[in-house]
């Protein structure tokens, strides 16, 4: 299982993206070394209980890395606890 990287689902932009610019977000990408590129499929999760993978792109309108998520298809995460 890949990674999970902090997102808030809540901080979409108007075309229902996930905005990749919450200091969570760049904690995490910093963290586990990944560097943004247009195309990367990424494990995101608000690290309670949802997660949904996304592919990043770059927002030209607000000028901030996004992942583009297939709403329908967020997960809930089960742990064994």
């Amino acid at each position: 299982m890949k990674d999970l990287i902090f997102v808030d689902f809540n901080n979409a932009d108007s075309q229902g993206r996930l905005r990749l610019n919450l200091k969570g977000t760049k904690e995490d990408l910093k963290k586990k070394s990944i560097r943004l590129r247009h195309g990367l499929s990424l494990l995101f999760g608000d690290g309670c209980e949802l997660s949904v993978t996304g592919i990043v792109e770059f927002s030209s309108e607000e000028k901030i890395w996004v992942a583009r998520i297939e709403w329908g298809e967020i997960i809930r995460i089960t742990t064994d606890d």
